[in-house]
């Protein structure tokens, strides 16, 4: 049936956030994709130099059929070079993946089934 990877900022990382809500709000997420049969990886990364060879390790871990880039990542204007590189890596080392974008780590599956077809 395929795999999805689901890629974003680890809340632990990120001073001010509440990272009990968010963790549990990336686990009702991911909890969605094993309601539909859908295995997902989630991959986490702080906001620092390792995080690139992260995310280049989890996308070599499988075949992936869809990576879904979370809004932690994408949104940020200050992070827009380093979504640009996270694309790229996705394009590189899945290069069959759909990509597809989250607005809260709840509608992964969502983002993810828009492109499973």
């Amino acid at each position: 049936m395929g795999k999805v990877l689901v890629i974003g900022v680890d809340p632990a990382t990120v001073p001010g956030l509440d990272v009990e809500a968010i963790e549990a709000a990336l686990a009702r997420g991911q909890a969605r994709f094993a309601e539909h049969g859908i295995e997902a990886d989630l991959c986490t990364v702080a906001l620092d130099e390792h995080a690139t060879r992260k995310i280049t390790e989890a996308l070599e871990r499988a075949d992936y059929r869809c990576v879904v880039i979370g809004g932690g990542i994408r949104k940020p204007e200050p992070l827009l070079e380093f979504f640009e590189q996270v694309v790229n890596l996705v394009r590189r080392h899945a290069p069959g993946a759909a990509i597809a974008f989250n607005t809260s780590p709840e509608d992964s599956l969502d983002a993810a089934l828009r492109w499973w077809a």
